[in-house]
């Protein structure tokens, strides 16, 4: 094969057939990586946003009942 000669293009497939899973594989791992990052960072910032407004809700609570106690 290295021998002063090319690879044949049936070569290269098989090469080609014998990594592709790998590539596969690997592909999918990062993807999964990837996603799990990003549902992470949408969580984190999911709680933040609730948090404020757990907050507004619980002030404007309280306005409503003083508005309520002064009447």
């Amino acid at each position: 094969m290295f021998n002063g000669g090319t690879w044949f293009a049936s070569e290269a497939v098989v090469i080609l057939l014998t990594f592709l899973p790998i590539i596969f594989y690997l592909v999918l791992t990062v993807f999964g990586i990837y996603f799990v990052i990003k549902v992470i960072k949408f969580m984190n910032a999911k709680t933040k946003s609730d948090q404020e407004r757990n907050e507004k809700i619980e002030e404007l609570i309280k306005v409503v009942n003083q508005g309520k106690r002064t009447e």
